[in-house]
């Protein structure tokens, strides 16, 4: 065999290696400000949909306001949008071809970690006010400490009227928060201590109050007065509180981080960078090949159980609606689930260098290469995973390259460092292709995610071009 020569042996690693690309190498001007515009319209969806409920409404907004309209209002359209229990919301382009032969979906979740208040969460203690709370999903208890907090959600009160509460938002709004303990104290407390057995579930307790109502005689004053404030402001009494969903998220605005500007930190980016992009691609969407759907569910950070998670049958009955309305009979929406290619919208996690030993460097995603391939997640030895088959990774790829798209493989740091699970499992239960995809973050499930700005955006150009993939 000749020996080639260096232009000929270049040309040969080239076609046949496999190297990673940053996406800021292949970015002309105009795609750089595509970037920022992007990255700016995603924070504001951060900053307004911090809870799963918010991200439903803001997305039903922007639906209406691309001329989606409600499946349930009997309404001739080519796009449809269904809000599920204000929870879950499904949007719909109707394409070339009937829904009878397979639809492209795109499924993400949009709820995130957090701590959820109890049902009796109200108490008072050494004349302090404290609210109780339970966590969702899986958090570092310690990283909910000693910071602002605000509470947003839902109370029904006794008369069945709704009460929306978002507070600690706005500069003027008070905010609550965790108390930690002082180091000169915590020897022994906390830091002769596992980490797991130093920050307890039930020591995170949210601080409300401080001010007494009536005089030494008033039984629980300080309690009582917070009770009268609720009473005076929104009508409420204790009892209203156990028919609440009220949810302690970091306040605050999303920001860019770095100094120059390349990165969006903030809370929920799992998995609402995944929603975003699928949303955002569902309506640029134009007279699709075939039907498309972008599911955000609820519910995945505890094992997507409930009737809004993606373990429900919903889809199902969706799909079976969107066949009716074509003529055909509901019966047949599990052959067109099998007929189906979907993308398990959710986040990887991108490579941090301080801690290069729980990552396997050849299969860890970067921060600013690209929208991530994840061919299957669960835990060591793939429980609990979906597996994506070859002729499907070939087939998204196929799609990605000729977009223009720049992706990566990547998963879930070392096979026996730990894993982790999205909802693709429960949607291949239907028989239909899916895979992972989505963008890198650093700092998963902090209260501030760090995601790129150059990911983000070809998370949802990648998203784009599925939804209009031939074939």
């Amino acid at each position: 065999m000749a020996i080639p020569d260096k232009d000929t042996l270049k040309e040969i690693q080239e076609r046949l290696t496999l190297s990673s690309r940053l996406v800021w190498d292949h970015l002309d001007e105009a795609a750089r400000q595509q970037v920022e515009t992007y990255a700016q319209e995603y924070k504001a969806f951060l900053d307004a949909a911090k809870t799963e409920r918010e991200a439903v409404l803001t997305v039903q907004q922007l639906a209406q306001a691309h001329g989606f309209v409600d499946l349930a209002s009997g309404q001739d359209s080519k796009k449809y949008f269904v809000n599920y229990r204000g929870k879950t919301i499904a949007l719909v382009v109707l394409g070339q071809r009937p829904v009878a032969e397979g639809l492209r979906i795109i499924a993400a979740h949009i709820d995130s970690p957090r701590l959820d208040l109890k049902q009796n969460p109200l108490y008072e203690d050494t004349d302090l006010v404290f609210l109780k709370t339970h966590y969702y999903g899986g958090i570092k208890k310690y990283q909910w400490l000693a910071r602002p907090l605000a509470l947003h959600g839902v109370i029904y009160r006794h008369d069945g009227q709704a009460i929306t509460l978002r507070l600690g938002e706005d500069p003027g709004d008070p905010v609550l928060t965790v108390c930690d303990l002082l180091p000169h104290l915590a020897r022994k407390a906390q830091m002769d201590k596992k980490v797991d057995e130093a920050f307890l579930g039930e020591k995170l307790n949210l601080l409300a109050g401080s001010l007494p109502l009536g005089d030494k005689e008033t039984k629980e004053r300080f309690k009582l007065h917070l009770l009268h404030l609720l009473s005076e402001r929104y009508g409420l009494t204790e009892e209203d509180l156990v028919s609440a969903e009220l949810e302690a998220v970091p306040a605050g605005p999303a920001r860019d981080v770095g100094w120059d500007g390349s990165l969006v930190g903030g809370y929920g980016q799992d998995d609402r960078a995944s929603a975003f992009a699928a949303v955002k691609a569902i309506l640029e969407v134009n007279n699709p090949p075939c039907a498309c759907l972008t599911l955000l569910v609820d519910k995945e950070e505890i094992g997507s159980a409930g009737n809004t998670s993606a373990q429900s049958i919903f889809l199902e009955e969706l799909v079976a609606r969107l066949l009716e309305r074509q003529g055909d009979a509901a019966s047949q929406r599990r052959r067109a689930l099998m007929q189906s290619q979907a993308i398990s919208a959710d986040v990887a996690a991108a490579l941090d260098p301080d801690w290069p030993e729980v990552y396997e460097k050849r299969n860890a995603a970067r921060l600013g290469y690209g929208v991530v391939l994840t061919k299957y997640t669960g835990h060591g030895g793939k429980y609990h995973a979906n597996d994506a088959h070859a002729e499907y990774i070939n087939w998204i790829r196929q799609v990605f390259n000729q977009a223009g798209v720049i992706w990566q493989a990547a998963e879930l740091g070392k096979i026996d460092e730990g894993g982790g699970g999205t909802i693709a499992k429960f949607l291949a239960a239907y028989g239909l292709d899916i895979v992972d995809c989505g963008p890198a973050l650093l700092s998963m499930h902090s209260p501030f995610e760090i995601g790129a700005k150059a990911d983000l955006y070809m998370t949802a150009r990648a998203f784009g071009a599925f939804l209009a993939a031939k074939g």
